[in-house]
């Protein structure tokens, strides 16, 4: 959701709120507010006034709980409470360490014949870690559901061992905390972070691949976890032997657990995940137009979520029953909006400087050492594959004529003609780009 935090989710729904309140009203009655905790889909508030609670709840209670709902997309009701003082270091209640992320369970995630199998082996695993499917690895395309078995999986284990240190974050994570730790002298830590816990849950394990140090620190911690008898979960969007450079070491280790496809939702699921969705959200919607957006929206589960939300927006503000023309400029909305974002030359630089552990910064300056070289050809050639830059444009970004960047192309790709493993590298850079 991008809210990873109790604070992050307080501050969104101040911004989503100050398109409805004043500035004045904002000030006087809101700002004041401080985010306490959130159980059981209740978020309390603190306030020093027992006045400015009476007010809040009078007039803005209802406007704080609709920015909630538009910005978490979860039907979470508001509880205002009066705190100790104005300074909130004395609140009546700890702050929480809540996340947004300890919403997905088992219970609301919605099962078919698209992702029976996938469910069974998660909650497997959770109810028994280490002790089946080890590793279990799950893969599938973009929106289909993987991260939600993840998040449950660390819900659902945190839960029913709480002695058991869960560790939960994305390829891309690893290796930033990787590059971080070397560049800080700090890599000790790195292997005390993830080397002691007991379960690892790794999302968007293809992102790793090509990257030579990252994957030789996720094999060593592989083994040392999976020696200690400790379970370990990864997703990817294809399975352990189209990932191309993947190391053939950490691929075998994948491919001797369990390996568990979940492929886009059926349309029988993808009812079920409409009428859940308009049940949390409180949106009134018939069968005919739950039918008829089932029908639309076919591969990606957030889209449908995403329709659900706008509903429900729609029905607050304009107090007005669904429409089938309404709905059908929804889905246009949400299709246009889940279109990927352009790709940039500054993202695509560092990917290739991650991959080959060059800086960024290298990469754009006038060095001449033979990796950074090739680290910059290479970002030359993967721009002209995946933008709409000219040669000149594409020179300019790096400080090249555009005869340099047309060379540099051109001998990118003969090399790449006779060279499968460099071949495989940038096809797999590529690949992690467009995901």
């Amino acid at each position: 959701m991008g809210l990873d935090s109790l604070a992050e989710l307080w501050n969104a729904i101040c911004e989503d709120c100050k398109k409805t309140i004043t500035e004045v009203g904002f000030n006087v009655w809101i700002k004041d507010l401080k985010p306490i905790t959130i159980q059981s889909n209740v978020l309390v508030l603190g306030i020093y006034s027992d006045y400015k609670k009476q007010i809040v709840e009078m007039n803005y209670k209802e406007i704080l709980e609709e920015s909630c709902r538009n910005v978490s997309g979860l039907n979470i009701s508001i509880n205002i409470i009066v705190t100790q003082s104005d300074g909130a270091d004395t609140p009546i209640l700890e702050p929480s360490t809540f996340n947004l992320a300890s919403l997905y369970t088992f219970d609301n995630f919605i099962v078919g014949s698209s992702n029976r199998f996938a469910h069974a082996a998660c909650l497997a695993v959770s109810d028994n870690p280490s002790i089946v499917y080890n590793p279990l690895f799950i893969y599938g395309n973009s929106g289909v559901g993987k991260t939600h078995l993840m998040l449950a999986m660390k819900n659902h284990i945190e839960k029913k061992f709480p002695d058991k240190k869960v560790e939960f974050l994305r390829g891309e994570e690893f290796t930033n905390s990787l590059i971080e730790s070397i560049h800080s002298g700090t890599i000790n830590l790195f292997h005390q972070r993830f080397r002691t816990i007991d379960v690892l849950l790794m999302d968007d394990i293809h992102f790793i691949a090509g990257k030579e140090s990252t994957q030789e620190e996720f094999f060593n911690t592989f083994n040392a976890l999976y020696q200690e008898n400790k379970q370990i979960v990864v997703t990817s969007d294809r399975p352990p032997k189209e990932i191309k450079t993947l190391d053939e070491r950490i691929r075998s280790r994948f491919e001797s657990g369990l390996l568990a496809d979940v492929a886009p939702p059926d349309f029988e699921t993808r009812v079920g995940i409409i009428y859940s969705k308009a049940k949390q959200l409180d949106v009134p919607i018939n069968e005919d137009l739950t039918y008829y957006i089932a029908e639309q929206i076919k591969m990606n589960t957030r889209q449908l979520e995403g329709v659900v939300k706008k509903l429900q927006a729609y029905v607050n503000i304009h107090q007005k029953e669904l429409s089938l023309s309404v709905i059908q400029g929804f889905i246009r909305d949400i299709i246009n909006d889940s279109l990927p974002e352009p790709i940039t030359v500054d993202k695509i630089v560092e990917e290739v400087s991650r991959t080959y552990s060059v800086s960024k910064d290298d990469i754009f300056s006038k060095r001449k050492t033979a990796d950074i070289v090739y680290a910059r050809q290479v970002s030359m050639y993967i721009v002209h594959e995946i933008t709409q830059l000219s040669y000149t444009a594409i020179g300019k970004s790096f400080e090249k004529d555009h005869t340099t960047v047309l060379y540099t192309i051109n001998k990118i790709q003969k090399l790449l003609d006779n060279d499968s493993s460099q071949k495989k590298i940038i096809d797999d850079i590529i690949k992690n780009l467009q995901g």
